[in-house]
């Protein structure tokens, strides 16, 4: 190593205990020795993506937010109801650390690793929101050179989630898609994938503004959930496309079952569809976000030819070849500013995000809204 005087630094945690009290806190962590193959990066970006919120905020009441604590060492607070303990018993009493992934720079490594230190790398681990992070080198994504860590901040999740979603298209043999939340930054980058590969794209909005969004990057199938007669222009879509998977970020509520029951409805379309059991082409929607927290309702106007799952972005990377993840990280890597590029509402410190209402505006999970951590703006 390089023999770093640095021993520990502050990290978010999040805990729940089994009285049913949310803290949101940070506190000093011991920076570890270094292992030959590891590296020591100073976080210099982490973004706040809805899967992080899940286990930021847990089943907490949002409403009961509240601050706590002094200036230096901030503390927010909240009320989770006791009907929801029950789902997150396993987590009660620990204190966990949060941020999915992050990039900063490499200021000190194991003696196998040297040649990274200078790089700035974007990295994937479970506590980003933190000023340091200890992680293996072969676990580094390293940007190319000229790229900031604000650039490389969204490396791993958006990308790799949308990248994912044309594999799993081409690996059952679909060959368009629908997607939902569609003005998102993943959204965004999905339609930019869908554009460059030729892949027929439907999206489904919850405003006009977010379709205009994707109306000016060249967006051609944009359905409003909100809009007079959104089943039938929905229809139209999916008809014109002949998409047959979706993925979800919504997930509760009657959206993911309007999806199959349109696909249906499209199908039957074609002349001599007609069957008492339903078309039957498979019709698949894989349920990847949770921005209704409500249950997922499915009517009976879907046939008997579909299915509904859930996506989650690392189980698909553990289940494909090494060289097909690693040719989707290159991707990733040569289009990191162009395809993969992400926007942010605010860059803001760790101290920052614990201030209510800093969390109250992240924690809207608004479409267009996202917060970016800089934990160098901390000090101490």
């Amino acid at each position: 190593m390089t023999g770093t005087t640095i021993t520990s630094g502050l990290e978010l945690r999040s805990l729940v205990t089994a009285a049913g009290r949310l803290e949101v806190s940070l506190v000093d962590v011991p920076v570890p020795t270094l292992g030959s193959d590891e590296v020591l990066v100073r976080i210099e970006a982490a973004p706040i993506n809805p899967s992080d919120l899940g286990l930021l905020l847990g089943p907490a009441d949002v409403a009961t937010i509240r601050a706590e604590g002094g200036a230096g060492r901030p503390k927010i607070v909240a009320d989770v109801p006791s009907k929801r303990l029950i789902a997150i018993a396993a987590r009660l009493d620990e204190s966990m650390p949060v941020g999915n992934e992050g990039a900063g720079t490499v200021i000190d490594a194991g003696e196998n690793a040297r040649h990274l230190i200078g790089r700035t790398v974007a990295v994937l681990g479970g506590a980003m929101y933190a000023q340091y992070c200890v992680i293996r080198a072969g676990a580094c994504l390293v940007l190319p050179d000229g790229t900031t860590a604000r650039e490389g901040a969204s490396a791993y999740v958006n990308p790799l989630t949308a990248l994912s979603m044309v594999e799993v298209m081409r690996r059952e043999g679909h060959t368009a898609l629908v997607h939902t939340a569609a003005a998102s930054n993943l959204g965004q980058m999905l339609n930019r994938i869908c554009i460059a590969d030729g892949v027929p794209l439907v999206n489904i909005v919850r405003s006009s503004a977010q379709a205009d969004i994707l109306r000016e990057i060249g967006a051609a199938h944009v359905v409003d959930s909100t809009a007079d007669g959104f089943l039938d222009t929905l229809t139209d879509a999916l008809e014109a496309t002949g998409a047959t998977l979706a993925f979800d970020a919504v997930g509760g509520g009657q959206l993911a079952g309007q999806i199959i029951g349109c696909m249906e409805a499209a199908l039957l379309r074609k002349p001599g569809a007609y069957s008492r059991y339903g078309s039957p082409v498979q019709k698949q929607v894989y349920i990847y976000g949770v921005l209704d927290m409500a249950e997922t309702r499915i009517g009976r106007n879907v046939g008997m030819a579909w299915g509904i799952g859930g996506f989650l972005l690392t189980y698909f990377l553990a289940q494909i070849a090494p060289a097909d993840a690693k040719r989707m990280r290159q991707r990733v890597a040569d289009e990191l500013t162009t395809t993969f590029a992400s926007r942010y509402t605010a860059e803001i410190s760790l101290t920052d995000a614990l201030k209510p209402e800093v969390l109250a505006a992240y924690a809207r999970r608004a479409t267009g809204e996202k917060y970016l951590i800089n934990p160098t703006l901390d000090q101490g």
